[in-house]
């Protein structure tokens, strides 16, 4: 996937987490870019984890089913992110 789409999708996958997480989310676009595209793979690994079994480092292609498992690993990304800050505090 080429760059402008991986930024496309992790603005999206990024957008749609923070609006379903509870909360404050701080950061602006950029970070909700990056959440997204760290999403991206987290979910592209657990598709392919829980599909065939095997871990592997994969990204998800820029389809409704890839924006959902971005979506998710972006919600699981923003999850270990608060619980780590948190801790630190």
């Amino acid at each position: 996937m080429n760059l402008l789409a991986w930024l496309v999708l992790g603005l999206l996958a990024g957008a749609i987490a923070k609006a379903i997480y509870p909360g404050y989310q701080g950061g602006g676009i950029l970070a909700t870019i990056v959440l997204g595209i760290v999403g991206a793979f987290i979910g592209g690994t657990l598709g392919v984890l829980l599909t065939t079994g095997q871990l592997a480092i994969a990204a998800p292609t820029f389809s409704l089913a890839g924006l959902a498992l971005a979506v998710i690993g972006s919600l699981v990304a923003i999850w270990l992110w608060y619980s780590f800050s948190r801790r630190a505090l």
